[in-house]
């Protein structure tokens, strides 16, 4: 008990805390933070971390990636050919509503996607209301509904190269796809689309994170504002 109680105190979370001097206070109001950039730039390592250091239990972590539409009424080659890095293949209409609920204050059912066969599931997860909303993907800033709500907007920004290699390992290990169908893939949909609708949005970013260096100090400068400036107000 005693090894874990010292563990739990001297992460770098707890660090944070006491170097800025600050105590929990009772949570008034969500605070959104969007976290985008391209198909594999690190977005999701990234956020991870985030919420590693600010605690689970303060953040409500939304992703872009279980409001894909529901593509049950194609046939299997149809839903196949569906450009999935338009804006338009995502529900952000249903998004914007449960960042809304949350700011309100009230649970929200996320729609769980099964990758392979490009369909919703029954499964729904339940995400309760926190101090902190993030929202994390490709195409955040990209749809003004969506963009708007955002509080706070973090560009990961990572090359081409590394991009598609990220992309092609975890397609083909998480997503049952073939190397010639990401192959395909990003070179007809995800590169055109990332030009079209994801660089150009990075203007838009409060802070740009490079997504090939470790992200330590970025996630420490981060972390301290959110507890400075929401979690402790």
């Amino acid at each position: 008990m005693l090894g874990r109680f010292a563990l739990r105190h001297h992460t770098l979370a707890t660090k944070i805390r006491e170097a800025i001097g600050v105590r929990d206070k009772r949570f008034v109001q969500p605070f959104i933070l969007g976290v985008c950039g391209g198909s594999g730039s690190g977005k999701t390592t990234f956020c991870e971390q985030l919420v590693g250091l600010l605690g689970a239990d303060r953040v409500s972590h939304l992703r872009q990636d279980d409001y894909y539409r529901d593509l049950s009424h194609l046939g299997i080659d149809d839903r196949a050919r569906v450009n999935f890095d338009h804006p338009d293949s995502i529900e952000f209409g249903l998004l914007a509503m449960h960042i809304d609920h949350l700011a309100q204050g009230r649970d929200v059912a996320i729609p769980t996607y099964d990758f392979a066969s490009h369909t919703r599931t029954s499964i729904q997860q339940i995400i309760s209301p926190k101090p902190i909303v993030l929202v994390e993907g490709i195409l955040l800033f990209a749809d003004v509904t969506t963009a708007s709500r955002i509080q706070l907007k973090v560009f990961i920004e990572t090359s081409e190269e590394v991009r598609y290699a990220r992309r092609l390992r975890r397609d083909v290990r998480e997503r049952g796809r073939t190397p010639e169908s990401v192959e395909w893939q990003f070179s007809s949909t995800v590169k055109p689309m990332h030009n079209l609708f994801v660089e150009p949005k990075k203007v838009l970013a409060d802070k740009i994170v490079s997504g090939e260096s470790p992200f330590e100090s970025a996630l420490v400068e981060l972390s301290s504002l959110l507890m400075r400036s929401v979690l402790f107000r």
